[in-house]
This record gives C-alpha cells, structure tokens and sequence, in this order.
C-alpha cells in the first residue's frame, strides 16, 4: 500500500483484518507495512501477564527532535455477535450508498487509518525532515483487560528513551456530528461488592433468624441518595449506581442468610480511589451502626479521574475542527474509560475522533465523507503543531 492511499482504502483494509480481542488478525501487520513504506522505525513489542493472552502491540516514529507528536489507537475489536445479522460481513470492508460498514469501523479502525492518512499527506508534503517528530503508539488489547497493551507499551517505550510533547487518541467522541466534541478528560470508575450478612431461617419463625435484606436496604440508602459533589467546572457530579443486589434465594419460605450487591461508582478529579473508598466506607459505617454486620470489596482500580487543562494544544485542535466542520467543538469529560488514563501520565493526552453512534453495534458504520473530512482536520492539526519554518 503506498504512501498515496487514502483514508477509506486504508479503513477497508484494516477492517478486512479480524482483529478480535486480543487477537492480532493482521492489523498491525498492515499498520507496520505502510508506516516502514512512509519512513517510520517501526517495532512491534508483544507483552505478557499471568492469566491473560499475550498481546501484539505497535510503536512507531518519524524524526529524531521535538517537539512530538503523539497519535495513538487500538485495532483490537468487540466481537461482531451475529454475522448473518449484518448487512454484509463484518469483517468485509463493504461501502453502500456512502456508507463504510464493519466491526470497528469507528471504533476505531475509521480514526487509526485517518490518522494514518493525515501523516503521509503531511509527509509528503513536508518531507520527512520537518522539525520535530511524528509517533504512533498502537495497541491490541484496548477493548480485552487493558493490561498488555498501552500502560505496557507507554512503560516500554520511555525504556528506550521516547518521550512524547503531546497525544490525539482518535476515539470516537462524537456523539451525532464530526466536530462536536473533544474529550479533554474521563471521569474515573470504582467498583464495589458489598455483602450483608444475616442468619438464615424459616419465615413463620424470624425471631430465630436475622434477615440481611432490610439492613442491605438502609446501606444502599446510605450509598446512593446523598450526592457525593456537585460536580466541578469540567467534570459532571460522580455517579453512583448500583448494578445488581441479589439474595441467591429460590425458596419463598426461607430467610436468606446474606444478601449482596454490586455498584459502579464514575467520580470527578475531586476524588481519587483512596479518598472514595474511605468516603463509601463512612456512609456504610454510620448506617450500619451496631445492627447491621457488612463487608465491603473494592475492586483495584486502574482507572482514575483525569483533566488535561485547556491550553494552547487543545485550541489548536478546536481551531482545526472549526476550520473544516464550522463547529466549534465541546469540551467534554463525558463517558466511559479509556487508554487516555495511560497516556495522561506520558504527556497531556486529548481526545478527537469519528462519531460514535454504531460503535459496538450490528452495522457499525462511518460516511466515508467523514473519513475524508477527519483526516482532513488531522492534517490542519499537523500543520499548525509543526509550522513551517519554526
């Protein structure tokens, strides 16, 4: 594939790899072909942990001085479910009236190949000898555990020596339009598992049994009708849900001995998993008092609250936007987690991708037109990081 291609030839050819969690399926074997063609030194680290499936991973770059730009993805992908549900195959690249479809098409394949695009237009256009530098980091675990991929990758590469000035991670952050929103941050993600305990007995005889479901109903009071803050200048209020209580009971004349539940806490930068877990462990404490016995499991967690304060990089990717969309984008801290938790520890870290309605979904799908005006956006991007003459 030459340095020619644009982004819908490269988004169809890496949608043709079925690059399934954690498999590789010949995606980063394509992204390693066109990058060597382009000029990048380009390696390809594969990373280990006990109990998870070896991942294949991706760095590369162009340029030896700074400053350097960072770009990074995944290729992995959410399996497609039901491939007779699709309108053409997941896996086969196929366009229809404008309309690119496959597994990953947005999610995000489409963004991997215009940033590609962008890059070799902007090479081919400067040339690789430009001041300062040009990085890829790609990873095949994003959408699996998240433990073999970038925070290994990130650790990897400042091993040998690579540091990063700035990173567009081209997740899809647009919830209807190209141009409305830029992720300048994600809240973080707690969560808990929290069992009542009680003694288990006949109904007709409860004065010989303790039932933990009245005393788990006032504990989950406790957790979820106080707000935790009202939210900061960037962030939503933190949100607490609960996501299952169960008493594993089937009898209908039986007191249960225990009743459990699961909740799932999306906090602001207000709080960090220590201050939080203390927090949940102060409400429990006063509402169970003496009559109610409890345990509490808080699941580690590798995914805080972050904010990349809006300063010069993040106006010279809204300036981008507006100039080929008109929009003038959102700056949002909205949604779930993602690798930007990583990388936010490397260099300040921005979002800016496709739009994410399909993601996931039978018939994930991108307008090509929005593949072209991404990549377009990516381009000014460059330009504007890496001026001319500077």
């Amino acid at each position: 594939m030459s340095a020619q291609a644009s982004p819908l030839d490269l988004a169809q050819a890496l949608l043709r790899c079925p690059s399934v969690t954690p498999e590789e399926g010949g995606a980063l074997a394509l992204l390693d072909r066109v990058l060597t063609e382009a000029g990048f030194s380009v390696a390809r680290p594969v990373f280990s942990e006990p109990g998870t499936p070896d991942v294949e991973n991706l760095y590369a770059r162009i340029g030896s001085g700074g400053p350097c730009l960072l770009f990074a993805g995944h290729t992995d992908v959410v399996p497609p479910g039901d491939a007779a549900a699709w309108r053409s195959g997941p896996f086969d690249g196929a366009v229809a009236d404008g309309i690119l479809y496959g597994r990953g098409a947005v999610d995000m394949k489409g963004g991997i190949a215009c940033m590609l695009a962008a890059a070799l237009r902007f090479l081919q256009a400067r040339g690789p000898n430009f001041s300062g530098s040009i990085a890829f980091l790609v990873t095949g675990d994003e959408e699996g555990p998240a433990v073999n991929g970038t925070v290994k990758l990130l650790d990897w590469a400042k091993a040998q020596g690579e540091r990063f000035d700035h990173c567009l991670l081209g997740e899809p952050t647009n919830p209807s339009t190209l141009g409305e929103m830029i992720k300048i941050g994600r809240r973080g993600s707690l969560t808990g598992k929290l069992t009542v305990h009680g003694r288990q007995g006949h109904v007709a005889y409860p004065h010989r049994a303790e039932n933990p479901i009245p005393g788990m109903l006032r504990l989950a009071s406790a957790l979820a009708d106080d707000p935790l803050d009202g939210g900061t200048a960037h962030f939503d209020a933190s949100n607490l849900e609960f996501t299952t209580i169960d008493v594993g009971n089937k009898a209908t004349n039986v007191i249960p001995a225990d009743a459990r539940a699961v909740f799932n806490i999306r906090f602001n930068e207000g709080w960090d998993a220590e201050t939080l877990g203390a927090e949940i462990r102060r409400r429990l404490d006063a509402a169970a008092g003496n009559a109610v016995r409890y345990t509490l499991d808080l699941a580690p967690s590798n995914s805080p609250a972050f904010l990349t304060r809006p300063d010069a990089f993040v106006d010279l990717v809204s300036d981008a936007i507006a100039a080929e969309t008109g929009l003038r984008p959102t700056l949002s801290t909205t949604g779930g987690t993602s690798d930007a938790r990583f990388i936010k520890d490397a260099c300040p870290v921005i979002e800016f991708g496709l739009v994410g309605e399909t993601m996931h979904q039978v018939d994930e799908c991108v307008p090509v037109a929005d593949l072209e005006r991404l990549t377009a956006i990516y381009v000014r991007m460059l330009d504007a990081y890496f001026p001319t003459g500077a």
